[in-house]
């Protein structure tokens, strides 16, 4: 009697379903699925969903579908079976941060793209069902916008003492024995463990590289544990429904919140300590200068959270609510950013100016268009008015701006500039990040 091959979706229902069932099963024969054709073939669907630059070796995208995707994936997989493969090294790749600083990318080549999402895909099944509700970065079926609803609730709950959390380079600094040493509780499958030190090791001596398939997967293995801290604390805490802490995680960026009141600051003092003690356990550094404990009973006190800049204000019916903005940094990384493309397309038509700008202006809208962002909103747009009238008016070696001559129709109908800029109050499940 045959069996039916079990398709990649159904497989990791299974292994979902059993890691959720048995918290302390550990799996074998993974490595037999890493290297089917058909986990290979969606990996690499995945990975040119996501396009992104060549690596190390230069191969593209479209000289891969050039010479054959079908060889391409079959030359992978009889490297993985024959036990050959050994990933290339990440091309650096230097992104601005504002103040001068630089965030490092690693971009693996898309032979290294395929084979960490092909490991991915099976992983990924496993340790979901140990993943905690506060962890929302990069999780199937969850956004930025939950995490951020999620700090919201808990302010309109009460929750108005914050520890604001910032991690020193966090993800440079991930120690690979105690990442493996995680995986291995789960994961009983020498060639599995053997292929995920190997990308490991590909990266340096210690430390996941931003822009690494598998890396977000990665890190929150190695943030599981004070997700678990937190939850546990959660739990203890609880009077009946009411809970007196709440925390929301997006990759490294953390906020916890504790109930104001009686007994608070000694709640907050003892949740401070257990957390850099679970987090001196992975050798990871609390940036003690950027961690802020904030009392959002004081007016002027606010704190930031994924681009948003948090602070609770009462309303005119006198009710306290979360008062949300896109931080002023983020407009101004925005506007620094359209202000290159006007400045290098400074003697080109404006239609490849609008082009250009629109994509950019609708993802920055779609993510903060959730809370209190009119008044920023209304800013950019007058911004990038004047811009695009003051190119058209230099296109016609004229000086101003040309209100008359360019009016707002024009701009948006004409022209077809973005100008959907309205505001939603309810949050939207996206999984997109500023685009700044």
């Amino acid at each position: 009697m045959t069996r039916e091959p079990i398709s990649l979706q159904d497989l990791r229902r299974r292994i979902y379903a059993k890691a959720k069932a048995e918290p302390s099963w550990r799996f074998w024969g993974l490595y037999v699925h890493v290297c089917k054709r058909e986990t290979l073939r969606e990996a690499y669907r995945l990975a040119k969903q996501n396009d992104g630059s060549p690596g190390l070796d230069g191969v593209t995208f479209a000289a891969i579908e050039g010479q054959g995707v079908d060889g391409f994936l079959e030359q992978i997989r009889d490297e993985l079976l024959a036990g050959t493969y050994r990933p290339l090294g990440n091309r650096r790749k230097e992104i601005p941060k504002g103040g001068g600083k630089v965030r490092v990318l690693g971009i693996p080549s898309i032979r290294d793209r395929v084979v960490q999402g092909a490991l991915k895909l099976i992983l990924e099944a496993i340790f979901e069902a140990d993943f905690q509700p506060g962890s929302y970065g990069y999780r199937p079926k969850r956004s930025a916008h939950q995490a951020v609803e999620r700090v919201s609730r808990a302010i309109i709950a009460g929750k108005t003492r914050v520890i604001d959390v910032d991690l020193s380079a966090f993800f440079d600094n991930v120690r690979h024995h105690l990442l493996l040493e995680q995986v291995a509780r789960r994961v009983n499958d020498a060639e599995v463990m053997r292929l995920l030190k190997m990308m490991l090791k590909a990266t340096g001596k210690q430390g996941v590289p931003q822009g690494g398939v598998i890396s977000p997967l990665l890190s929150n293995i190695y943030l599981n544990a004070v997700d678990q801290m937190l939850e546990r604390a959660i739990a203890v805490t609880r009077r009946g429904p009411i809970t007196q802490l709440e925390y929301a995680r997006y990759a490294d960026d953390l906020v916890i919140l504790v109930a104001g009141g009686q007994g608070g600051e000694a709640m907050l003092a003892q949740v401070h300590r257990r957390l850099l003690e679970e987090l001196a356990k992975l050798q990871v550094t609390v940036n003690e200068d950027k961690t802020r404990i904030v009392d959002l009973t004081q007016s002027t006190e606010s704190f930031g959270f994924l681009g948003f800049d948090f602070r609770r204000v009462r309303s005119r019916r006198g009710r306290w609510y979360p008062r949300r903005t896109p931080k002023m940094a983020k407009r101004t990384a925005l506007l620094h950013k359209l202000k290159g493309i006007f400045r290098s397309l400074r003697s080109q038509p404006v239609k490849w100016i609008v082009e250009r700008i629109n994509p950019i202006l609708r993802g920055w809208v779609q993510y903060f268009g959730v809370g209190h962002a009119t008044r920023c909103f209304a800013f950019v747009r007058r911004w990038v008015e004047q811009k695009l009238r003051r190119h058209l008016m230099r296109a016609r070696k004229r000086r101003g701006f040309g209100w008359k001559r360019w009016s707002s129709p024009i701009l948006y109908h004409r022209l077809g500039l973005f100008h959907d800029y309205r505001v939603s109050w309810r949050l939207a499940t996206t999984n997109a990040l500023p685009a700044t």
